[in-house]
């Protein structure tokens, strides 16, 4: 058990990423029941859907679970932290915006309060605004991705410095290794979304879990970056069309619908690779099988003790 385990009461130093509006309650049962936490993402969804998904989710399973909100994109934000207390949701992540006003209405609650962040001045005044626990993304994650570009390596040491509450990883990481690499920067557990994509649990179409698998170490583009909001993408005919398309010059509201919701859930839920996108993180091209969730943590959990052993018995000092 580490300071995070212990905040969040869970067993194991994982959170899964929120995926927004592909989020689905046997996902991320799955996850809390393995020991980790599990997370509702709730996108631009409306209030009765999401309400919807957590109460299922709590039938799933009675161990913690997260609800992540992102602030500027939910059209319901009063709504959705109304779900959240009403619903006793114990964990709330918060990102896209400005925590501050938020956290204090959550603690009321006794709701644990993580917030998402991409830099050093981000991650001290969510600090000071009082975070129990923040999640530090890289740009090598999936989906939206901050327009600093800073990298997770480069990013995880910074805002351990920075800050004395729990650091979460975010950002290319897909088995021990990396778990143990972050525990390694003085972060206390990682987040992951892409890995999850690929367990047997997880909902979602067999196309874009193929296109997951067979995704090589340059198998994610970025789109976006001409209009200042950058999203990381599996490649697809759909991710190669808004690319050719932001060559020729896209104004952002042209952006904002080609990469939509409804435009993610055609990729990710019904298959249709030419008509919507499918989110992936730089770690797809380490992804090379569909376990269940619980072995994929268990798996995870022992490769990363094993890891640090080896390096605490080859790293001595004379």
């Amino acid at each position: 058990m580490n300071r995070l385990t212990k905040c969040l009461g869970i067993r194991c130093p994982i959170i899964q990423g929120g995926m927004g509006n592909i989020s689905n309650a046997r996902l991320a049962a799955a996850v809390s029941e393995a020991g980790a936490l599990g997370t509702i993402g709730t996108g631009t969804m409306d209030v009765e859907e999401v309400g919807g998904i957590v109460r299922d989710l709590k039938m799933l399973t009675t161990r913690p679970f997260a609800m992540n909100i992102p602030i500027t994109m939910t059209p319901e934000l009063k709504g959705m932290i109304g779900i959240a207390t009403t619903e006793e949701v114990p964990v709330v992540s918060l990102s896209a915006g400005n925590p501050a006003p938020l956290i204090p209405v959550l603690h009321d609650h006794g709701i644990k309060v993580i917030c998402v962040v991409a830099s050093r001045k981000q991650a001290r005044k969510a600090a000071d605004a009082g975070a129990d626990v923040l999640v530090a993304e890289g740009y090598e994650a999936a989906g939206i991705n901050s327009h600093l570009e800073t990298t997770t390596l480069a990013l995880i040491p910074q805002i351990v410095d920075e800050v004395d509450v729990p650091v979460v990883a975010a950002g290319g990481i897909a088995d021990g290794r990396g778990l143990a690499a972050m525990l390694a920067l003085g972060a206390s557990g990682v987040q992951m979304g892409t890995r999850f994509i690929a367990t047997k649990e997880a909902p979602f179409h067999e196309r874009y879990k193929e296109t997951l698998l067979a995704a090589n170490d340059h198998g994610t583009v970025i789109v976006g970056r001409s209009v200042g909001r950058v999203r990381r993408v599996l490649r697809s005919p759909y991710a190669e069309r808004v690319l050719d398309l932001e060559k020729r010059g896209m104004t952002l509201e042209q952006y904002s619908e080609l990469t939509s919701e409804d435009n993610h859930r055609k990729g990710a839920l019904e298959g249709r690779l030419d008509e919507g996108f499918i989110n992936g993180g730089q770690v797809a091209g380490l992804i090379g099988d569909v376990p269940t969730v619980k072995e994929m943590v268990d798996g995870m959990m022992t490769e990363a003790s094993m890891v640090l052993r080896t390096l605490s018995g080859t790293m001595k000092v004379e």
